[in-house]
């Protein structure tokens, strides 16, 4: 050993695996998992998504049954997309009572009753052309109608609680929606219903896989308008908070893996639990290099989630969420 060499040697931390996992900081738990859902009003029978190999799009009996047996492998909670076979201008299908998204909270209560269940709140999903609300004339082209969003929002918020949803996420990113929302939900009686804002939704080219799975992208331009741009991360406390001051009990950082940073400030700078939606994108490229033979998906996929969590997040959304319940013994 040369003189001078340190007294303190890090490595001795390590080469014992039982020492190594006891000085873990950073523990995955099932506990912490939400595992997306796609009900599809118009298909006979589940088929896998193009774009997100593994994922799937179900009719309404096939989503319960996938829900409930996600709950018996030890997660706990799902998040339902709804697929209309028909759409509008207005997407007046997501509010429908009998709409696809309220029949599948329906059916995944009755197979699963103990099983949490978030509906995400949007519109894109249910108008003819793809974005989050009522278009409207405006300089430079058309336009999503900012408060006209707002009724037709609450209204399908309500609707979701009412057929059984345990929290409702809006996702839409309109000024003032969470307001909007906890204002009908309390209005209607369902004041004890939790709001899961997407508070801090990039527009990001990560999304591309799930507009193929949710039949939602927009039929021209895009949703920067709406959603934020992935340079300015300085307006991500703003979005929290001001969720926050409406409202929200809970608010997410989308996508989660590309905005670490972000998931660390809001965690760090709003008074509230974070969830982290590791989107499609991030899904797909993890998912089509472990297909090549370029990384253990095993192995990507446990140090990512860990990454996520380590940043911040009390909530990880993950298409994982199956095979990560079998990972962690859940």
């Amino acid at each position: 050993m040369s003189d001078g060499y340190p007294t303190r040697r890090l490595r001795r931390l390590r080469y014992h695996a039982g020492l190594r996992e006891m000085l873990a900081g950073v523990r995955l738990s099932v506990d912490e998992l939400i595992a997306p859902v796609f009900a599809h009003e118009g298909i006979g029978r589940r088929r896998e998504i193009p774009t997100m190999p593994g994922q799937y799009q179900r009719p309404v009996a096939d989503a319960a049954d996938y829900a409930a047996s996600l709950a018996e492998k030890g997660v706990r909670a799902v998040l339902v997309f709804g697929i209309p076979s028909s759409k509008d201008p207005a997407g007046s299908a997501a509010w429908a009572d009998d709409g696809v998204a309220q029949q599948a909270v329906a059916a995944v209560r009755r197979a699963a009753p103990g099983l949490l269940i978030v509906a995400d709140t949007c519109l894109c999903e249910y108008t003819d052309h793809g974005h989050c609300g009522p278009l409207v004339d405006a300089s430079g082209g058309r336009d999503v109608d900012n408060d006209a969003a707002l009724a037709a929002l609450a209204r399908t918020a309500v609707s979701q609680a009412r057929a059984g949803a345990d929290v409702v996420a809006p996702s839409a990113m309109m000024d003032g929606q969470v307001r909007a929302i906890r204002g009908a939900l309390d209005a209607a009686g369902l004041e004890r219903t939790p709001i899961l804002s997407y508070a801090v939704k990039f527009a990001s080219a990560l999304y591309g896989p799930f507009r193929v799975a949710a039949e939602s992208a927009p039929a021209f331009g895009d949703r920067r308008t709406y959603q934020m741009d992935p340079r300015s991360p300085r307006q991500a406390l703003a979005e929290a908070r001001a969720d926050v001051a409406e409202g929200a009990d809970l608010v997410m950082v989308k996508p989660a893996a590309a905005y670490l940073d972000v998931i660390s400030a809001v965690s760090a700078g709003v008074d509230a639990p974070v969830a982290a939606y590791h989107v499609s994108g991030e899904y797909a490229m993890i998912r089509l290099a472990a297909a090549a033979g370029a990384v253990d998906e095993r192995a990507a996929v446990l140090e990512i989630t860990s990454a996520i969590k380590r940043a911040g997040a009390d909530l990880i959304i993950t298409y994982y969420a199956e095979q990560l319940a079998g990972w962690l013994g859940g």
